[in-house]
This record gives C-alpha cells, sequence and structure tokens, in this order.
C-alpha cells in the first residue's frame, strides 16, 4: 500500500523576503531582488551582481555557538526549516523520533568556508592551521545533520546532490520515504550560498551569468529575445513532507498534496541542456503519469527558465512535445527572474511559489520579459510582467542540473 504525501509547513529565506509570506508578495509584486554584489570586490568579473540575502543578520536567528560551527548554507537551512516547522505545528513529543526524518539539498555546501579556510592555510605566516570546524562546516550533508541535531530527528537522514535539480531531488526522495511507510514526516527542501569569490568567479568564467551589469535588476529575463544568462541567488526553501492520514489525525493545514514526482538523465553534455528537451519531456510525463493526470491536466507550470539562450528553448520544447500544437489552459511562468538562480535551493523555493499559487489562485509573473522570443509558439501561454488571477488545482515544478539531471514534482489542490 502506497500512502499519500501532503505539505504541512513551509519556510523560506530568499533574496526578496526572509520569510514566506514577504517573499511570497515580492514575488507575486513583481519585486527584482538582484543588485551589485557586497559580499566581495566583484569588479574584476565579467558579472559583478547577484541576488544577495538582503541585511542578513545570524545572529536574529541562531546562537553565536551554532553560527561559530556553521556554514553560511547550514545557517540558511536552519533558518528556513525552523520557520517550516512552527508553520507545521507538530508536536515531537507526541511521536516516535524514527518516524521524523531530513533530506536536505546543497549542490555546493561549504564553499565559504572552504575559500576562507584554504585561503588561510596558503597566506599563514609561521605554522598554517586549519579549524577544527574546516571540515564539519564544509561536507554538504551537514544541513541535514544539524537540522536532525537541533530538532531530535531519528529518522532517515542524508543529503542530495544534483546541481540545480538538487532540491526538487530532496523532495521527490522525500515523497517515495513517506509514501513506502518508512517515515511519517520529513523536513525537506534546499539551501545554498554560493555568492563567493571562487564560486561566483567559475560561473562568470564560464559566461553562464548575465553580464548587465548596468542594470542588475532587469538582468533576469527568461524567453526574452536579449536574454544573455542567469543571475546567480542565494538562500534556503523548506518544506514539510507528511504522511497524509497523519496530518488529518492531528488536524494539521495542508498546502497541496504531492501526486508525482521524477528524475531522468539527459546523457547529453556536462553544462547544457538536449536541445530537444528529450530528457525533461520524459521525467515531465513520468511525473504525470504518476500523478494520473496529463499535460491538460496542469494549471500552472513553474517552468527552470534560468534566462540563457538555449536553457529556456530547450524547456520550451519538452513542454510542445507534451501539449504540440494545441491551445491548453496550462500557464508558465519563470520566477528566477525575481529570486535569481538559488541553484542546490531552486527547486524548494519554486514548490513553495506552486504551493502559494495553489492556495491564492495567482500565477505569478515573469518579469523583465519586454519580447517573447519568436521560438516560443503562441499556443503556449508565459505570464509576463503583472501576476494573473486564475484557479490552480494542479501545478508542476522544473528543474534541471548541470550533468543532465532533470527533476520534476507535481502539486495538486486537495
Amino acid at each position: 500500500m502506497l500512502h499519500r504525501v501532503v505539505i504541512t509547513g513551509v519556510g523560506a529565506l530568499t533574496p526578496v523576503g526572509h520569510d514566506v509570506e514577504t517573499f511570497w508578495q515580492n514575488v507575486v509584486n513583481g519585486q527584482s531582488g538582484a543588485a551589485t554584489i557586497t559580499h566581495f570586490d566583484a569588479s574584476l568579473f565579467r558579472t559583478q551582481f547577484a541576488c544577495e540575502l538582503k541585511n542578513y543578520d545570524a545572529t536574529q536567528y541562531l546562537s553565536r555557538s551554532d553560527i561559530k560551527r556553521t556554514d553560511l548554507f547550514t545557517q540558511y537551512a536552519l533558518i528556513a526549516s525552523d520557520q517550516a516547522i512552527k508553520d507545521s505545528g507538530f508536536e515531537l513529543d507526541k511521536m516516535d523520533p524514527f518516524d521524523v526524518g531530513v533530506i536536505w539539498g546543497s549542490g555546493q555546501g561549504g564553499m565559504d568556508t572552504f575559500e576562507e579556510q584554504v585561503k588561510e592555510f596558503a597566506l599563514g605566516t609561521g605554522q598554517p592551521r586549519f579549524s577544527p570546524f574546516f571540515i564539519p562546516k564544509l561536507i554538504a550533508n551537514m544541513a541535514s545533520g544539524m537540522i536532525s541535531i537541533r530538532n531530535g530527528y531519528m529518522g532517515i537522514n542524508y543529503t542530495t546532490v544534483s546541481a540545480c535539480a538538487t532540491s526538487n531531488t530532496a523532495i521527490m526522495d522525500a515523497f517515495n520515504y513517506i509514501r513506502l511507510g518508512k517515515a511519517k514526516i520529513i523536513v525537506s527542501g534546499g539551501s545554498e550560498a554560493p555568492i563567493t569569490p571562487a564560486s561566483f568567479g567559475g560561473f562568470s568564467a564560464l559566461k553562464a551569468m548575465s553580464a548587465h551589469n548596468s542594470e542588475p535588476a532587469v538582468a533576469s529575463r527568461p524567453f526574452d529575445v536579449n536574454r544573455d544568462g542567469f543571475v546567480m541567488g542565494e538562500g534556503a526553501g523548506a518544506l514539510i513532507l507528511e504522511e497524509y492520514e497523519h496530518a488529518v489525525k492531528r488536524g494539521a493545514h495542508i498546502y497541496g498534496e504531492i501526486t508525482g514526482a521524477s528524475m531522468t538523465a539527459d546523457a547529453y553534455h556536462m553544462t547544457a541542456t538536449h536541445p530537444e528537451g528529450i530528457g525533461a519531456s520524459k521525467a515531465m510525463q513520468l511525473a504525470l503519469n504518476e500523478a494520473n493526470i496529463t499535460i491538460s491536466d496542469v494549471d500552472y507550470l513553474n517552468a527552470h527558465a534560468t534566462s540563457t539562450s538555449v536553457g529556456d528553448l530547450s524547456e520550451i520544447n519538452a513542454v510542445l512535445s507534451l501539449t504540440g500544437t494545441e491551445k491548453t489552459k496550462l500557464k508558465i511562468s519563470a520566477t528566477k527572474s525575481v529570486t535569481g538562480h538559488l541553484l542546490g535551493a531552486a527547486g524548494a523555493v519554486e514548490a513553495i511559489i506552486c504551493l502559494l499559487s495553489i492556495r491564492d489562485s495567482v500565477i505569478p509573473p515573469t518579469i523583465n520579459t519586454a519580447i517573447l522570443d519568436p521560438a516560443i509558439p503562441e499556443n503556449l501561454t508565459i505570464v509576463t510582467k503583472e501576476a494573473m488571477p486564475s484557479s490552480v488545482n494542479v501545478a508542476m515544478s522544473n528543474t534541471f542540473g548541470f550533468g543532465g539531471h532533470n527533476s520534476i514534482v507535481v502539486f495538486q489542490k486537495l
């Protein structure tokens, strides 16, 4: 017997809001989080702006001891998961702690710690030393470990890594473990703190990021004919996945149900998506099959669309392989135009957007898209400029990552 899986709590720490409702209102209102970088001097790089967390102060959320022993990506995970756990309202003392797990994702882990420590070692005078916290802060699984330690969750606990598909992969894994009866509740999502000289410089050298330095707020322009690359972001998104009967029994608020999830690989290129979207199309179809619906039943697609010339169109080709040339009720938007691309945290943040679009019956906009790429056919509806009021019963979230990873999750209204 497979169990139904619902979402009973959400938490977000993003460039456009440090809590879910602020984040959501800024996404709906199309308020860009992009600005010139303040974390370090990026003047020598091709790209010099990003979607940083604004006015982030860890001491508002965490103890000094926790701050000392955690990298930023783990801090972000703890803050977002705290929000989601509080929102869900489940009480551990009324449960078996082995029934509650954590499956978290991060594409890079403790990059800030790695850079800082290696730099100190290389430039140190006398006998160079590494901090005893170097490895614990660096390793990517520490976010899931620290969420578990902080809350006493003793069930399934590990970290997924599939580049920018990472947190959708984590959500899918959590979904499957609960379906199989191996957990009652799993804290899932992703966090990323990639705005560091090495990480940012590497992406800049790849020429994958927009170089629209004069006007950062309009740089991320998915589907626009003049798009020139993605805008990096940082932060975290957290979701509480729960077995349906368990949630109902305790009277939990339910945001929606996960009814399908799937992964495929492009087997094509290290960094580029397949131009025809073959792997993405198959992943979407498998997720829809699992949900026992078709693309014609989907009201909203939160597209991966990062504002790259090849990637946006390969995703459109994947969608077209399912819709054909027929006009459907499907509405598509790319909210990375607002938040930037949070890499391993993107899927979790966008999952929350899907759930809130279901809750509030609104499709958030793709901002900055002034001239729609003529390669996008008229039978597809891209929501641009302003949010669109629209009933949403089914929402689908696409994420794709370097290495050819495709991860799709389908959410439905109860």
